[in-house]
């Protein structure tokens, strides 16, 4: 999957955060609302210019962004 086809980054739309392409749609709310426990049927229900192919692009996105990271192993307090 290409995301670069379905995500973009403008300066001047929402600040620069990335959005899917032709919409004011943040990677970061689609993101929130799978959190909260939306599922794809929902989203793409309630907001009908998205797509299953763009839906995957954050994924896609995401999974880039985070690639090179360092990930921390956060443990319970021991009491």
């Amino acid at each position: 999957m290409d995301w670069r086809k379905h995500i973009d980054s403008d300066p001047s739309v929402l600040m620069g955060k990335p959005v899917i392409k032709g919409t004011r749609i943040a990677v970061e709310f689609i993101l929130q609302l799978l959190s909260q426990g939306w599922t794809e049927e929902q989203i793409l229900e309630n907001y009908q210019t998205l797509t299953r192919e763009s839906l995957q692009a954050v994924f896609a996105f995401t999974a880039e962004c985070i690639h090179d990271e360092a990930v921390y192993t956060i443990l319970d307090e021991i009491l």
